[in-house]
């Protein structure tokens, strides 16, 4: 850059006062100052003008870009549909063909039985607030007791019997 100091300045504004001189100074310092604050306001004006294409441009570039993961997707969708659709309609054509299986049996009222209590046995095991390793015991009976009932009962036979707590 330019460098200007005060030495510089001042001697600037002796050859302007002696070449305008005196009474046309002031006049002609503010018409050189709104002239610079016109330049300064029309800088400003170009750098924003640029920086908003910059971003506009990067946007359509970021658009573009969504648009085409979003056709990919879109596409790849549509592929995995249309396979699946295929492979049912495949499915159906051999099962109505030839298949010796048909769909409309109804299973024997004991094997009804049997799936709804398992139906029950694991719908009650997923909601109730038992815990599981008592669910494992398989119906087996146990029976509870307090910790004083157990300390008791578990208790070896010589060391309990004293006589005082001192």
């Amino acid at each position: 850059m330019i460098d200007i100091g005060l030495s510089k300045l001042a001697l600037i504004g002796v050859v302007a006062l002696v070449v305008i001189g005196p009474e046309r100074l002031p006049k002609v310092a503010r018409m050189a100052g709104s002239l610079f604050g016109r330049a300064q306001r029309y800088i400003n004006e170009v750098k924003t003008e640029v920086s908003r294409e910059i971003e506009l441009e990067e946007l359509r570039k970021m658009q573009k870009d969504v648009q085409d993961a979003a056709s990919d997707v879109h596409s790849s969708i549509s592929k995995s549909v249309a396979d699946a659709e295929n492979s049912i309609h495949d499915a159906w054509s051999e099962s109505s063909s030839g298949s010796s299986t048909s769909w409309s049996t109804t299973p024997s009222p004991e094997a009804l039985v049997i799936k709804a209590k398992n139906f029950r046995k694991k719908k009650l095991a997923r909601t109730s607030g038992v815990p599981s390793w008592y669910k494992n015991q398989s119906g087996r009976r146990t029976r509870v007791i307090s910790a004083a009932a157990r300390v008791a009962k578990y208790r070896p036979i010589g060391a309990g019997k004293s006589a005082g707590f001192f």
